[in-house]
């Protein structure tokens, strides 16, 4: 695959295909799992590392961290089995600006039940009520309690960045209008890796750039470039835009 052509990337993670379960993409950093091949570390890096820190790190001593976290530009959080150790390496990492907590919630999988960009947070209708204000709080956003195509793991079965979204490939018309009424965003409804419909598992997205498993095909990254408006995004336009952002806040 041509990088220079393609603004989503394929990669996978040991043998998975699932790269949203072992990294955490935004605008501001990406935490990525410990282990994994070279190749698939040269990846983020070749296509990140000039631009934002890439934080190697376990989440309560698991890779899946791109499934027990959840975070923006803004903030990090983590669940309570997070160790005092992991707290404070992507404390020690992330730029000072990031905020990082810990959240006591009984659905520990952040990743798999809020799904995020800088404004916006779709949440498990289920979640705690305390949970709900500290997204709210600690990420910046307005948070909607939300199903996608009847699904409560609103993060497994979405991904969305500031630019556009990918949804369940069986969210109806009606429902893609009202979730990008709320995000305000446009949204499509799709796959990646060849049919699959956990989107929030299967690939990871910022406002510049995709990765998503070595499966995904030309019609689902042509589809993923589109969404995203990747072919458009420069990430030092989009990062000076996020610093002016913090400045004048």
């Amino acid at each position: 695959l041509s990088q220079s052509q393609h603004m989503a990337a394929r990669v996978r993670f040991e043998n998975s295909e699932e790269i949203g379960v072992f990294a955490r993409l935004t605008n501001a950093y990406c935490l990525l799992a410990q282990g994994g091949s070279n190749d698939s570390l040269r990846v983020f890096e070749t296509e990140l590392g000039q631009h934002i820190p890439i934080v190697r790190t376990s989440i309560a001593g698991c890779k899946i961290i791109g499934r027990l976290t959840v975070g923006n530009s803004k903030g990090l959080l983590l669940p309570n089995s997070t160790t005092d150790q992991e707290l404070l390496h992507i404390r020690n990492t992330l730029p000072d600006r990031v905020v990082v907590e810990r959240v006591e919630e009984r659905l520990s999988a952040l990743g798999n039940v809020v799904a995020c960009n800088d404004y916006v947070a779709l949440v498990h209708p289920d979640i705690d009520k305390q949970t709900e204000e500290i997204i709210a709080d600690v990420l910046g956003v307005e948070v909607f309690r939300q199903t996608i195509a009847e699904n409560v793991l609103v993060g497994s079965y979405c991904a969305f960045s500031n630019q556009g979204g990918l949804v369940h490939p069986q969210t109806s018309l009606e429902e893609q209008n009202e979730l990008s009424n709320l995000l305000q965003i446009p949204l499509t409804a799709g796959t990646v890796n060849r049919g699959s419909a956990v989107i929030g598992g299967g690939m990871v997205v910022n406002d510049w750039r995709a990765f998503c498993g070595t499966e995904t095909t030309a019609t689902e990254i042509s589809k993923i470039e589109r969404i995203f408006k990747l072919h458009d995004s420069q990430p030092t336009s989009i990062l000076s835009d996020i610093r002016n952002t913090l400045i004048d806040a």
